[in-house]
């Protein structure tokens, strides 16, 4: 395949990882259905939380596993499982909701899935995003991150344009059009990866010192290799495996100083594979690179896949790189549990509005007007996701490119940015406590997603620089546990308040005509947790101001 072709295809496949990427993130638009739901089956509001929870965990808790099965399976098989399981956990909510029966657990297994479909399909779409565009990840990873947080947006408007009003309507448009999204990509989605190769001087150039030799760890991992097939343990997690014992790798004595070189490893004989040939200096050629199974978490000196996917060209390289902290040390690090707390705190306030703000669209508007239909609330309902949607975009766009400027011009913690995020969660919260008119419940939605994404969008990047870059990808999948924990604290209670304030109608609907009173208990407890999410900010930024200097300290005594 010539360049030209191989480029056309890359854009092809990118398109396609948009596509895909743009399927996954409807967890996020639970909200425009979910109260409608609650109602035709009579559910509490309790009830219908656990259901927004368990997508929730299904997104959430499987980052870890779902990151292994897609470095070890490649991601295409990830994008047909995600597929399958997004339309097989939408449908059965069509069918609860036109038969008006349905068993929570059930409902919460299905929920589940859903989470776990767009975990699988949003994870493929990253990595053969970063695998075709080795040179340009930054950028090519952007595009299927962004249209992640555009997820909720897109769906809210098909469904507004398209069913105005029709709640299952709407759920049927995310079973089929979240399958039908993801499965005609899985038919476009392949990695095309690029080749590359270093020129080595000739022998006859090098004095006695500076001639090229194998080193023994090398000739020891080599031997290894031979006798059991595997990697030695020295090797990434997740990392394919090697499948030309016939590379070999040669350092300079000044190399070995430093970090082994992995050798080069040959794309596999799969039609879902297109390598371009390499030519070493004595002009053999051979066809070599990563291939799909190839993971994100490379142990080379000079880049880390994992890190620039998730951080893009935003760490301080020469820290994440030097610091390796995993597996128990990290459990044993003051520095992962400040920030596990701090996600978990920040991360389960903006959950809950987003599983909730549909419920404070209706309790106001109830109270503010009684006369509104089931459509207008449909359609209040969808414009405060999409305005959750395009403030989460915002935030990570903003996030990033302060981030940026308090490192480089103002040499400044990135962290400072969860102290803006915590400001933000706090004007939200008190808003959420105070407005009690529905037509500008907006500042909830809107400063939630906001907060929400600058979040997410500098957290990676402060746990690249925290723990180093090669552990990364584990690294940040037990981070994102934590807004399992929270979630369900915040959401729960949310319900147990809600439910307190709300009466059974006639025909067995529970509805609250309290109004603010209804939820406003709830976020007065958001409102405390920021403040204490600021103190422990606070604390973490002071704690690794600290360590810095005495980490400069050390390297001018060594100087």
């Amino acid at each position: 395949m010539g360049s030209a072709q191989l480029h056309r295809a890359r854009l092809v496949s990118s398109v396609a990882a948009v596509m895909i990427s743009l399927a996954c993130g409807t967890n996020y638009v639970y909200s425009a259905w979910a109260p409608q739901f609650a109602d035709k089956l009579h559910l509490t509001t309790t009830e219908i939380n656990l259901i927004g929870l368990a997508g929730n965990m299904g997104m959430y808790s499987m980052g870890v596993p779902v990151g292994l099965f897609v470095d070890h399976r490649g991601p295409r098989p990830a994008v047909l499982a995600g597929a399958l399981c997004l339309g097989i956990g939408y449908f059965p909510f069509r069918a609860a909701f036109e038969t008006a029966s349905g068993s929570v657990p059930a409902l919460c297994f299905f929920a589940f899935l859903t989470g776990l479909g767009g975990c699988m399909a949003f994870a493929a779409s990253v990595k053969t995003s970063a695998l075709n565009w080795p040179h340009h990840r930054g950028t090519a990873t952007a595009f299927p991150l962004a249209a992640f947080g555009l997820s909720a947006f897109f769906f809210s408007l098909c469904g507004a344009i398209l069913f105005p009003g029709d709640t299952g309507a709407f759920l049927t448009l995310l079973a089929a059009g979240t399958f039908a999204l993801i499965f005609i990509g899985f038919f476009f989605l392949k990695v095309y990866p690029h080749a590359s190769y270093q020129s080595l001087p000739t022998r006859s150039g090098l004095s006695g010192s500076q001639q090229l030799h194998r080193t023994l760890s090398e000739e020891a991992k080599v031997a290894r290799f031979h006798r059991s097939g595997r990697h030695s343990h020295d090797a990434e997690p997740g990392t394919s495996p090697i499948t030309n014992t016939n590379t070999t790798t040669y350092t300079t004595p000044a190399a070995t100083a430093g970090s082994s070189q992995e050798p080069l490893i040959p794309a596999r004989d799969s039609a879902d594979v297109e390598a371009e040939p390499l030519h070493t200096p004595d002009g053999r050629s051979h066809e070599v690179d990563a291939d799909e199974t190839s993971s994100l978490m490379s142990k080379s000196s000079a880049s880390s896949v994992a890190g620039e996917v998730y951080v893009q060209n935003s760490v301080d390289l020469d820290r994440s790189h030097r610091v390796d902290i995993r597996g128990w040390r990290l459990m044993r690090s003051i520095d992962f549990w400040q920030l596990f707390s701090i996600m978990g705190i920040l991360a389960g306030i903006g959950l809950m509005t987003i599983n909730n703000i549909g419920q404070d669209v209706k309790a106001l508007w109830k109270l503010y007007d009684d006369s509104v239909d089931e459509t207008f609330l449909v359609h209040r309902q969808q414009m405060h996701v999409s305005l959750l949607s395009v403030g989460s975009f915002c935030g990570r766009l903003l996030s990033g490119v302060g981030s940026d400027f308090l490192v480089k011009r103002l040499h400044a913690n990135r962290a400072w940015c969860l102290v803006v995020a915590c400001f933000v969660f706090c004007i939200a919260q008190l808003c959420a406590v105070s407005i009690s008119n529905p037509h500008l419940l907006g500042f909830v939605s809107g400063l939630s997603g906001l907060g929400y994404g600058f979040l997410f969008g500098v957290f990676p990047s402060i746990v690249a620089e925290s723990f180093g870059i090669h552990g990364l990808s584990q690294n940040w999948g037990f981070m994102t546990l934590s807004p399992v924990i929270s979630g369900n604290i915040f959401n729960l209670f949310y319900g147990i308040v809600f439910d307190s304030h709300s009466v059974v109608g006639p025909d067995g609907e529970r509805y609250c005509p309290d109004g603010l009173d209804c939820y406003k208990d709830a976020y007065f407890v958001t409102l405390t947790a920021c403040g204490l999410g600021i103190i422990i900010t606070l604390l973490t930024i002071r704690r690794q101001y600290r360590e810095r200097l005495r980490e400069e300290g050390k390297g001018a005594a060594e100087d």
